[in-house]
């Protein structure tokens, strides 16, 4: 793949992933009913629907800054695997009739995460050494 080609894939997945968390936010800090119910049905409501505003907040912004991409992708990823997982199990696919819509940002946010990490996995692999060595 070219340099060029590869700088757009990122930038096409960093736009995707940080568009979707970012407009969520205003649903989740204003206690939408919609967030409200879904993490009340958690059990994790108002502490779950704000710290995960927060971290959404967080890897939007590390995944826009070139050198911070990989965290932010790494954070994206746990953060949207959480809430796929929570789709699958407890929530469902749709949601208080959206259509399966927040499912599907999940997904594509999972998605475009992952694909950061593969462009840049070898800033990846060091990360994950990193923690290795903290051991």
């Amino acid at each position: 793949m070219s340099a060029r080609s590869k700088t757009v894939i990122a930038w096409v997945c960093r736009i995707i992933a940080a568009a979707i968390m970012l407009q969520t936010l205003f649903f989740k800090f204003t206690a939408a009913p919609e967030s409200v119910y879904i993490f009340s049905a958690l059990g994790m409501e108002p502490w779950g629907r704000i710290g995960t505003g927060i971290l959404e907040l967080t890897a939007s912004v590390l995944i826009l800054l070139p050198a911070a991409t990989v965290y932010g992708a790494v954070l994206g990823l746990g953060l949207m695997g959480g809430a796929l997982f929570f789709h699958f199990t407890r929530l469902g696919i749709v949601v208080q009739d959206d259509s399966g819509q927040l499912f599907i940002y999940a997904l594509l946010v999972f998605i475009s995460c992952l694909v950061l990490l593969m462009l840049y996995k070898e800033q990846a692999i060091r990360l994950v050494t990193i923690f290795k060595r903290s051991k």
